[in-house]
């Protein structure tokens, strides 16, 4: 599906569940809202549903960008620095610029968030870039070479591994 999203006119925007462009994941299912062209780069925003303990990301850090997570539904554990907080239903953590962050599913608990970054970096293109890898239309090296374009950097926290 493609998203039918505005283009920032400096009045807002809106995104709706029906224009919404969705990919449906073994892990779960990904919503794309906002990207920085449609709110004039303050934020870019997102919706994920990770199933039965499923990876939302991997340990990285985003030098310019600050990363919000608000859990919709489930349980989550989300790294922040070096701790790693397990959130719930209502609960809001803040990764950031900087400081090596993480999400998941927890453990046997399905988990549904709304992900915020601020300000605003362009990743519709990840995301999808995500999906081709995971179907086998990309390869996992050119993706991952690719993450540096989004501000994406790998971090290696030792705590992580072990949850």
């Amino acid at each position: 599906m493609t998203a039918v999203a505005p283009i920032f006119d400096g009045t807002g925007a809106v995104a709706t569940a029906a224009d919404a462009e969705t990919f449906e994941l073994a892990i779960g299912k990904l919503q794309l809202l906002l990207d920085a062209t449609h709110t004039g780069g303050a934020l870019s925003a997102h919706r994920c549903l990770l199933r039965n303990g499923a990876l939302g990301a991997n340990p990285h850090r985003h030098h310019t960008a600050t990363e919000l997570f608000y859990v919709l539904s489930g349980s989550a554990d989300v790294l922040a620095g070096d701790r790693i907080i397990r959130a719930t239903e209502g609960d809001l953590v803040v990764a950031p610029s900087n400081a090596p962050h993480a999400f998941a599913a927890t453990r046997d608990c399905d988990a549904e968030l709304f992900v915020v970054i601020t300000p605003g970096i362009e990743r519709f293109e990840f995301f999808r870039d995500l999906v081709r890898v995971q179907v086998g239309q990309l390869d996992r090296e050119t993706f991952m070479a690719s993450q540096i374009n989004y501000d994406i950097h790998p971090a290696y926290i030792e705590i992580w591994d072990t949850r």
